[in-house]
């Protein structure tokens, strides 16, 4: 399984971002593993490579686990689906989910269910009473889990932010009579080695914004698109971009978007923001940016 890799040496700019809170979760999360009996493992179906935590493995030990994707409305099904599979033919249990219509989030509670009667199943045989599933929540920042977390609880009970970061500290949440949940902040890893992952996460808001080259960015994101959704992107600004290099695409699409000053000089700010916000705001329907390749 891999990604492709950024050429050209257009993309200069490292991306890599693991503050101090995410290092104190992960620590907080080892102390209190041994608490929890099933593990919800979110990730992006937009992108199911690059939005899977590296190191996951060592924090949840060899607790059962739902893999559940988030955002399945606005990937490209074909490409996603070969993931749900691959992660399938792995032993995982895989639900995809549509948060914005909340479809499939009840397949979370049935399978967690399972995992519940089976536990109690061992506790009675052990002559102690039942006990409620004790569920934690894990994934990158801004990947839905405070939503699938309301969904589920068929409430707001998690606030929700659009930006990485909104959610501070691990806290419990009942979601219902039969578990309680233990919601935790969206974390990363140490380093982000592989460049064109982390420019993914880039694109699709997991990484603070702040830290980031947001032209160096919009490049890659119309590398990408242009790769993998060249439609897309023409559609979407109006533009032909054969023969075209990046530079060149992002320059016509400024044109387009009045993202000019006097003197015909083109505002790369500007029009980075707009690329970007584009992707952001889900002005591109039905994209996956990662791949699932057979070496």
């Amino acid at each position: 399984m891999k990604n492709n890799e950024i050429q050209g040496g257009l993309h200069k700019s490292v991306i890599n971002w693991y503050p101090g809170h995410m290092a104190k979760t992960k620590r907080e999360i080892r102390e209190k593993i041994n608490l929890i009996d099933i593990i919800y493992e979110v990730i992006d179906a937009r992108m199911p490579i690059s939005s899977k935590i590296k190191d996951i493995d060592d924090l949840i030990k060899d607790k059962p686990r739902i893999l559940i994707m988030t955002k399945y409305d606005l990937c490209d099904k074909k490409e996603t689906d070969k993931f749900i599979s691959y992660y399938e033919s792995l032993g995982y249990k895989v639900v995809p989910v549509d948060l914005a219509n909340n479809k499939n989030v009840k397949k979370v509670l049935e399978l967690s269910e399972s995992v519940s009667k089976e536990l109690n199943d061992k506790r009675k045989s052990k002559g102690l009473k039942p006990r409620n599933l004790r569920a934690l929540i894990i994934g990158i920042p801004n990947v839905g889990k405070s939503t699938l977390i309301n969904r589920l609880v068929g409430k707001k009970a998690a606030g929700v932010g659009n930006k990485p970061g909104f959610t501070k500290s691990l806290s419990w949440i009942r979601i219902n009579k039969d578990i309680d949940l233990l919601d935790s902040p969206g974390i990363l890893w140490p380093k982000l080695e592989d460049q064109y992952e982390a420019r993914i996460l880039a694109i699709f808001s997991s990484i603070k914004e702040e830290i980031l080259n947001k032209e160096d960015l919009a490049l890659f994101a119309i590398d990408i698109l242009t790769k993998l959704y060249k439609e897309k992107l023409e559609n979407r600004y109006n533009i032909k971009v054969d023969n075209m290099t990046n530079i060149e695409i992002m320059e016509e699409i400024a044109k387009k978007r009045g993202c000019v000053t006097k003197g015909n000089i083109t505002d790369y700010e500007r029009v980075s923001s707009i690329i970007l916000n584009d992707i952001k705001n889900n002005a591109f329907k039905e994209i996956t940016l990662d791949r699932l390749e057979k070496d």
